[in-house]
């Protein structure tokens, strides 16, 4: 039986550790997130595919279900 995929996800800023709770979309990467708390604005860290496999509490839902996310030829496993 598949696991459930999680869509909430916590963002925490490295700057400032402001968490903030956020919904990932499905069908598209988040390459940028402004920091509510500082104004930093959040990329992911090299060898990542979005701001969520970066700095979330969860993946982003592609890496969840082990696929390739926006045309990452890598996959981080969950």
């Amino acid at each position: 039986m598949a696991a459930e995929t999680l869509l909430n996800s916590e963002l925490t800023c490295p700057e400032c550790g402001h968490v903030s709770v956020e919904t990932m979309p499905t069908d598209a990467c988040i390459y940028f997130f402004d920091c509510a708390g500082c104004g930093t604005v959040l990329r992911p860290k090299p060898g990542d595919c979005c701001v969520f496999c970066s700095y979330g509490s969860v993946p982003c839902p592609p890496i969840q279900a082990a696929q390739p996310c926006c045309g990452s030829p890598n996959l981080k496993q969950a």
